[in-house]
């Protein structure tokens, strides 16, 4: 260094002591400067400079031995380090540990402790600092500051095992009587960090604002995790002290939205509504919100404003957001849990929320709007402007073969069959390459050209849908082939490969035994029921028996069975099967509660008789006038 008086002089120390401290001081004001700057490239080029003088000044402290007097300094001079590389980086690194570890190996340094604690880590330097801490009270404003951060960091990482036993500790050397406490929101509560003297050096964020951002972070963080468990009273508590503290607009957005999901939860949907107001107020991020105000208004059965809801959400989620400049600060969203998909608050991309606005119209009845919804969609997806479309996770979404399969049923639906068929000639197209060009399935398996196991069954379901398409153009001699070509595929699946590993949800989905059942059942019927209409009635009973036994808990087969064995007058055949419908009546429908995927649904919605009821009771009617006779 320049100055090279004797090490024993107070005046040079004194005078170095005061150049440090105003160099400290110009730093961070220079940092505050570039904080109101707004995102410019001038602000981080002021944020950089100051985080360059910062490390400058912290060499010069560390290259002198350790001193009392330089300590509160030095310790000031690493927190204001630290918190201005981890704003500047969103986030912490491994290394801003090792600027804590020096500074706690500083202070044993002027007790002559540090060979000794070495060996126990970070922990143990903490345990060892904060033991001598009541022999160094000048330095306790720093140390807290310091510990302000560590716990910052072992937050951010998990670690709170660590952060526990610090906080523990640091409670204790206050004399404040919570050592026994594991209960890691309390401890930071009770929590007081020493106040700093007037005179202190300046800081870029004081220990009390570290601490409420911690509070803040890990109550949420607390709630949140509670809320996903199903822990509902402890996560309305923990959000309920979220929301009180240093919440930025951005996180309070995503903490009220818990709230309301919470709400939801137990059963009181409109505080839990009050709370989605809040927080689609003011200009933020609204998709989450609004995707729970959806949920919501699902749950309340107003389809309206559900609907309303995802259309905002997809609106909200096409414009591009442009992010505030973050403060340079440890800030709450520094401390928080990287965005978890099954996470309530996880509100997808633009085509996760065009799939659940379409999928919601199409069940609701809303069968025009839905059609045009999974056009866009589909546009979305062959345009390449969503390159890889991943099915909303809860509920379990579709792979984008079902896509296809339900924007072809929605425009059925429409009455929009010509469109229908333009559709599944693309997916056909598309599942070509995927398909083998033997028929036997487990030659080809030998071959390694097998195609993948839930391939067949999408096929199927488009020859279905192609069949719908051409009944509803008045092709009965079209539709009966498609029909045909479904069944010829269905009765040809094999067993999935147990070799291939784990299927994806959405593939379970599809290849359920449940699903293939309903699925031959739906062809073998809407075949059945175009040999009815042109007047087979022999050939359609044969359909509505084969679909009754490859699908025993379909009544619609049954029913359709019932009436073709009325036309064909064999009537102790269909009073049999009439008695069995009548004993079923009462019984839930079989696999009633499996869930089928909704392009499925929708075809089987097209072929379910118009009135059960009716039917069985124009059948016993006509038993008795028999009887009478």
């Amino acid at each position: 260094m320049a100055h090279r008086t004797p090490p024993g002089s107070s005046a040079s120390h004194a005078s170095c002591l005061d150049l440090w401290r105003e160099k400290n001081d110009q730093l961070i004001q220079q940092a505050k400067v570039a904080q109101d700057s707004g995102l410019s490239p001038r602000r981080q080029q002021l944020a950089q400079d100051a985080l360059e003088g910062l490390r400058g000044l912290l060499h010069s402290l560390q290259g002198l031995p350790a001193a009392v007097s330089v300590l509160p300094l030095e310790l000031t001079v690493i927190c204001n380090f630290i918190t201005l590389r981890a704003s500047l980086a969103q986030g912490f690194t491994e290394d801003l540990a090792q600027d804590i570890q020096q500074g706690l190996e500083r202070v044993l340094e002027t007790q002559e402790q540090l060979k000794a604690r070495l060996e126990h880590g970070l922990r143990g330097l903490w345990d060892s600092v904060l033991h001598v801490s009541s022999l160094l009270p000048e330095l306790l404003p720093a140390l807290h500051h310091l510990a302000g951060l560590q716990a910052a960091l072992w937050l951010s990482t998990d670690r709170l095992g660590d952060l526990t036993l610090l906080l523990q500790t640091l409670n204790v050397s206050q004399v404040i009587q919570s050592r026994a406490s594991e209960d890691l929101l309390l401890l930071l509560k009770t929590w007081r960090p020493p106040a700093e003297e007037s005179d202190a050096p300046l800081t870029l964020q004081d220990a009390q604002n570290l601490r409420g951002v911690l509070l803040t972070a890990f109550a949420y963080r607390q709630g949140l995790q509670e809320l996903i468990t199903g822990n509902l009273p402890r996560a309305l508590s923990s959000l309920h002290e979220a929301a009180s503290g240093l919440c930025p607009r951005p996180v309070l957005v995503q903490v009220y939205t818990a709230l309301g999901t919470c709400l939801r939860k137990m059963g009181s949907p409109q505080r839990a509504l009050l709370y989605l107001v809040a927080a689609l107020k003011g200009e933020s991020t609204w998709g989450p919100p609004l995707l729970e105000a959806s949920r919501l208004y699902r749950q309340l059965e107003n389809t309206a404003a559900e609907i309303e809801c995802l259309e905002l959400l997809v609106e909200a989620l096409s414009v591009a957001h442009i992010p505030e400049a973050p403060q340079l600060l440890i800030e709450v969203e520094l401390l928080l849990p990287r965005p978890d998909p099954a996470s309530p608050l996880h509100c997808g991309t633009q085509s996760q929320a065009k799939y659940l606005l379409a999928s919601r119209c199409l069940q609701t009845g809303r069968a025009e709007n839905a059609a045009e919804h999974y056009l866009d969609l589909l546009a979305l997806l062959l345009d390449g402007l969503e390159p890889k479309f991943s099915p909303p996770p809860c509920p379990r979404g579709p792979c984008v073969p079902e896509v296809f399969l339900e924007a072809a049923a929605a425009l059925i639906q429409a009455g929009r069959a010509q469109d229908a068929l333009t559709v599944c000639e693309e997916l056909l197209s598309r599942m070509s390459s995927l398909r083998p060009k033997r028929p036997r399935l487990w030659e080809d398996a030998r071959r390694g050209t097998r195609e993948l196991p839930h391939c067949s069954p999408w096929v199927s379901a488009t020859y279905l849908l192609q069949g719908h398409a051409r009944v509803q153009l008045g092709a009965q001699k079209e539709a009966i082939s498609e029909f045909s070509r479904c069944l010829e595929l269905l009765f040809q699946a094999t067993p999935t490969d147990k070799e291939q590993g784990p299927a994806s949800s959405c593939e379970q989905g599809c290849t359920s035994d449940v699903a293939l059942q309903q699925l031959r059942a739906a062809a073998l019927i809407s075949r059945g029921l175009e040999w009815v209409a042109s007047g087979q009635d022999t050939k359609a009973l044969q359909d509505f028996l084969l679909s009754v036994q490859v699908c025993p808990g379909n009544q619609d087969a049954s029913f359709h069975l019932l009436q073709t064995l009325r036309r064909l007058d064999r009537r102790d055949e269909a009073t049999a099967l009439w008695r069995r419908l009548e004993a079923q009546t009462e019984l839930p429908q079989e696999n009633a509660a499996w869930s089928l995927p909704l392009y499925l649904e929708t075809c089987l919605g097209w072929i379910h008789p118009p009135d059960r009821e009716t039917l069985l009771e124009e059948f016993r009617t006509s038993l008795l006038e028999t009887c009478d006779l």
